[in-house]
């Protein structure tokens, strides 16, 4: 929080200065308003790729940081792939009836792997699977 006060607190000095400098080039009948106008906003566009490039490097590391899954917590639980595979497509809202027509298996078969994801998990609810299964980092966030 203080590190974003300071910057904007920097730009806005920063702006106030081109204002003043500006005014004393406008006084002087250096320069026309135009290209003052033209330089102040060039500034500010390269600014404003500085800062957006800079929160895109933060929000890619943050989603590789949260997309680690941990492989040897879903061997701990005893999922099997398919049971994991099952588990992905209910994270993603799946019901049971589409889970099996994309992995080409019965219903029954489904149901069969959500009950023993619910079993290994611990949990009742599709939404307390997949909520566990995040705070054990078997899903990405």
């Amino acid at each position: 929080m203080k590190k974003t006060v300071f910057v904007f607190t920097i730009l806005i000095i920063a702006l106030l200065a081109l204002f003043q400098l500006s005014k004393l080039s406008i006084m002087r009948r250096d320069t026309s308003i135009e290209l003052i106008i033209a330089s102040i906003a060039i500034i500010f566009f390269f600014i404003g790729i500085y800062i957006n490039k800079r929160k895109q490097l933060k929000n890619t590391e943050t989603t590789v940081k949260n997309s680690v899954i941990n492989h040897a917590q879903i061997e701990n639980l005893g999922l099997s792939k398919r049971e994991y595979e099952v588990l992905c497509k209910l994270a993603e809202g799946h019901s049971n009836k589409e889970i099996a027509s994309l992995l080409f298996v019965s219903e029954s078969t489904i149901k069969t792997h959500v009950s023993n994801i619910y079993t290994k998990l611990n949990v009742k609810r599709r939404t307390q699977a997949i909520q566990k299964a995040k705070d054990l980092f078997i899903l990405p966030h």
